[in-house]
């Protein structure tokens, strides 16, 4: 009867190492190597951990080849506007997704703890004129820690609870205040009677006093239900992405022992970078660079074209080998903004036409580089008047509830170590 198990040899002396191999219920099977440097007296070699897993999850799960994504066992496709961005972050924290009575319990209480200390508020004068909003977003949170020190000896499930509802419910708030920090406007506070991704919109566009801007002939620039929904579905595809590099760095942190807000601001500090959150921006400015529909076919063959250093922002993706779930759902949602809000932007002519020629073209089809997340998001963002500074930390929003829950799940389990990587010593 075969053995469930793996073995090793050392061609060199002939020294053979046996392991287990662990299933999962999706997924690749692994092999357990936790005692090989005790066993052989050798490493894993494993730059950016492509083959490695790192922890034990029931949260998350992606299956890159065949273009597939779960929360807690769902497709994304089941929940990304069919569900409110708030019963997915029950789903994700709680397991399940929230029957009616839960979701509205779930939702008061998000708006009641969106509000922030105002010593908080004060930290903010601090900071200069034109901060970027991830900088100042980033520190606020890490301050936040000092405001909630007793989230530092979490005992039980109700105190995990309550701080994961905390952070999620506080991070719109200190990500608006931040914008509004950094071109120089007053704060505007959170408003109650407004559901969670609407009242984000609310605190980033309103006037002291809750005005919306008059626009004339008794109109005001109110939020419409098509907004929310589509910055409601980017915050639900944002919402988690099994072990990516700044959930890493949160589960990281939070081995350390530190305080649960502090890995939160670690995760943002790498979500940052232009290779991780920062990517939709960076498609922005490359649909800016090429400027006019007529100028698509040349950028088209400068990516094709392996010496020259142009490279087609917004397309493939470092998992999913063919399509990205994610983007499916938010090309309906971006034709959908074009015709409610009779959107007529040159950008986005640029951008259709850059999907069209790429979608048409063999080159991208045989490398599978369809267009991602951060193709879409972008564009949709721009149409919801979101500054590019702020991509990200939109970002930020959403992935809270994967990063926090991530965060939960590694303090649960009995058997988590302080993170401790090994290195190949190459030096004198």
């Amino acid at each position: 009867m075969a053995k469930n198990t793996m073995t090793l040899t050392d061609n060199r002396n002939g020294k053979s190492y046996e392991y287990d191999i662990l299933s999962g219920t999706r997924g690749p099977d692994v092999v357990n190597i936790s005692t090989f440097y005790k066993d052989s007296g050798m490493f894993t070699y494993d730059p950016g951990y492509t083959s490695t897993a790192s922890c034990e999850s029931k949260i998350t799960f992606i299956d890159g080849e065949n273009s597939e994504l779960r929360y807690r066992g769902y497709p994304i496709q089941e929940l990304a506007g069919k569900h409110s961005y708030l019963d997915v972050c029950h789903l994700l924290m709680r397991g399940k997704l929230p029957n009616a009575e839960e979701s509205k319990s779930f939702d008061l209480e998000i708006r009641h703890r969106s509000f922030i200390n105002e010593g908080l508020i004060r930290i903010f004068d601090a900071f200069p004129d034109g901060a970027h909003p991830m900088a100042t977003l980033g520190a606020a949170v890490m301050a936040l820690s000092t405001f909630y020190k007793e989230h530092l000896n979490l005992e039980d499930e109700k105190e995990f609870m309550e701080m994961r509802r905390r952070i999620v419910a506080k991070m719109p708030t200190i990500a608006a205040m931040a914008y509004r920090n950094s071109i120089g406007v007053p704060m505007i506070y959170p408003d109650v009677d407004r559901y969670f991704t609407e009242n984000f919109l609310y605190m980033m566009r309103a006037y002291p006093g809750g005005k919306m801007k008059n626009l004339g002939n008794g109109l005001t620039d109110e939020i419409k239900p098509v907004e929310v929904e589509a910055l409601d579905a980017i915050f639900t595809l944002h919402a988690d992405h099994e072990q990516n590099a700044s959930t890493t760095t949160v589960r990281n942190v939070a081995s350390t022992e530190a305080h649960p807000y502090v890995a939160i601001a670690s995760g943002i500090a790498a979500l940052w970078g232009s290779a991780h959150g920062g990517a939709n921006e960076k498609v922005m400015d490359q649909l800016k660079l090429i400027g006019d529909v007529k100028n698509v076919p040349t950028y088209i063959a400068k990516a094709k074209d392996k010496n020259d250093p142009f490279r087609l922002m917004g397309f493939g993706h470092r998992v999913y080998k063919n399509r990205d779930p994610r983007a499916e759902t938010l090309k309906a949602l971006q034709d959908k903004l074009r015709v409610e809000l009779n959107l007529d932007s040159k950008l986005l002519d640029v951008a259709a036409a850059v999907e069209e020629a790429a979608l048409k073209d063999d080159y991208f089809k045989q490398r599978g580089l369809y267009p991602n997340i951060d193709f879409y998001s972008g564009v949709i963002l721009t149409a919801l008047r979101i500054p590019v500074e702020m991509f990200t930390p939109v970002f930020v929003i959403g992935r809270t509830v994967g990063w926090i829950t991530q965060w939960s799940e590694l303090k649960q389990d009995p058997s988590h170590r302080i993170a401790r990587p090994r290195q190949l010593y190459t030096g004198k």
